[in-house]
């Protein structure tokens, strides 16, 4: 009876966690009118995940669409496709197969490497041993917690100084299912405290300003990606009186809040919440950077994928105030990344470069007075696109922490 019992448990356990046998992946390339109106009217018919613009409202002539297409309506869409005329390749023929084969074991807790993706609890556990392990150079503060509870702790990295230094925030992990980018803020972590001493940039660096790191911006849906669902991404709160959960916090901030790319219907995957701010991850990182906003020099949010560096504003096709320089800062940031394994990076602000989106964190921390802010769009282009496997985790750091040194250099010589 037991073990039945036991067997029934494991099977509800298993049933709760989403399966994405014989899912494709496409990539569709809209040439007329008419496809972008059928991409659109086929997202309103059946449940489609859009993986690259983020929802069918931002498709538009020229702009590739990937979408992840469950199993049940691939021969619906196939037809839809060839009918059509809509160009159109297979970038994944099995999701499963990929999510299996990029998590190898990420159900069972083990021991932290800065080479695959550790889940929230090796994180976790990672936060509390790296912050005792140097305190002359590292310490951490928690500046609240996230909607189901759990601490948002931020590293703070710099040689300790009496005075107050000026600083460099960089957070990781806002979308849950963008994997790299969470693995990236803990690589520099490390590498800024192994490299303290012998390399004489960064030692410059944190002798002389001080850089605060968020690893994981959206605990709980990282945390829910590691354990339920691969493909979530927005946060997961509940809203008395909807069943859909969470909203994406990178359209949650007050910027043009909910104007352009995002959506006001809880359901979808940039709805941009009931309120600015209404998510409490967005509420207390907003919040710790208008208390610092006197000492921020510099914003860095890290996402993937799409290989972009982008800078405001994505809220309106209107150049910043320092369009000029923040672009100049872009492509030698680029170039300095492309110089290690020649992966190339496009430049340019949000809007134009990618499409219109509000609400986002770099729009808000720059209108804030946060003059230096970037979105990086990590590896690929989509080839693996949220999937990057584990084999790509040590070049892509390496590759990215050029371009954010490159950054972080040129705001120090120009703190002043």
């Amino acid at each position: 009876m037991r073990v039945l019992l036991l067997l029934g448990l494991v099977a509800a356990a298993l049933a709760e966690i989403t399966r994405f046998e014989g899912d494709n992946v496409f990539r569709l390339k809209p040439v007329l009118d008419e496809h972008v109106t059928l991409i659109k009217e086929l997202a309103q018919s059946i449940e489609l995940d859009f993986w690259s613009p983020e929802s069918s409202e931002l498709v538009t002539i020229g702009v590739d669409v990937d979408i992840h297409v469950p199993a049940i309506y691939l021969d619906m869409v196939y037809t839809i496709l060839q009918q059509n005329d809509i160009e159109h390749e297979v970038l994944i023929e099995d999701l499963q197969t990929v999510v299996d084969a990029q998590a190898d074991n990420n159900i069972s807790p083990r021991t932290h490497s800065y080479t695959k993706y550790n889940s929230w609890d090796v994180v976790q556990s990672w936060i509390a041993s790296i912050s005792s392990s140097n305190p002359n150079l590292i310490s951490k503060q928690v500046i609240g917690n996230t909607y189901e509870g759990r601490p948002m702790t931020v590293l703070k990295l710099g040689k300790k100084s009496s005075s107050t230094k000026p600083a460099i925030f960089i957070d990781c992990g806002i979308h849950a299912r963008e994997w790299i980018s969470p693995a990236f803020c803990q690589w520099f972590v490390n590498e800024a405290l192994s490299t303290y001493g012998s390399d004489s940039q960064m030692t410059s660096l944190l002798d002389q300003m001080d850089v605060f790191v968020l690893p994981v911006f959206n605990i709980d849906g990282y945390d829910y990606t590691h354990k339920k669902d691969r493909m979530w991404r927005k946060t997961r709160s509940k809203k008395s009186g909807s069943s859909c959960i969470g909203a994406d916090p990178n359209r949650n901030f007050n910027a043009g809040w909910c104007t352009i790319g995002a959506s006001s219907n809880p359901c979808s995957d940039t709805f941009c919440g009931y309120t600015p701010e209404s998510e409490i991850e967005v509420k207390n990182v907003a919040d710790f950077i208008r208390k610092n906003k006197s000492i921020l020099k510099a914003y860095l949010t890290i996402h993937s994928y799409s290989q972009l560096l982008l800078f405001p504003y994505s809220y309106t096709y209107d150049l910043s105030a320092h369009h000029g320089e923040l672009l100049k800062v872009a492509e030698g940031a680029s170039a300095a990344l492309r110089s290690l394994y020649g992966t190339r990076y496009t430049s340019g602000p949000g809007a134009a470069t990618i499409y219109p989106a509000a609400g986002g964190s770099d729009d808000w921390a720059y209108d804030l007075g946060v003059k230096y802010s970037y979105t990086f769009e990590l590896r690929d282009t989509g080839r693996y696109g949220f999937l990057l496997p584990e084999s790509q985790i040590k070049p892509t750091c390496e590759e990215t922490m050029l371009a954010v040194k490159y950054i972080a250099a040129y705001v120090q010589k120009n703190l002043y």
